[in-house]
């Protein structure tokens, strides 16, 4: 495996990573809401909306591949750096 190919499996799941940080901020939001919640909220309505954000963040939602996409990304550079012997 080249150099190349090993920067360029980093670039690649260096964008994943980004990618999948930004779509933490819907969660987090989502969980403070529930947090702040009072006895008149309807916690089953915020639950699912928190649901649905772990759910996006995990898949990515209609464009993008979320943090599945930074899975395989980390699995593809894992095995590069792997078989340049950079195990450590």
């Amino acid at each position: 495996m080249s150099d190349d190919e090993l920067a360029k499996a980093r670039r690649e799941l260096e964008k994943e990573y980004a990618q999948a940080r930004q779509s933490l901020a819907p969660i987090e939001q989502a969980y403070q809401t529930l947090m702040d919640a009072t006895p008149e909220d309807d916690l089953s309505e915020m639950l699912q909306d928190l649901e649905d954000a772990v759910h996006k963040a995990r898949t990515g939602g209609l464009l993008g591949s979320g943090a599945n996409g930074h899975r395989r990304a980390l699995d593809d550079y894992l095995k590069i750096k792997m078989a340049r012997g950079g195990g450590q």
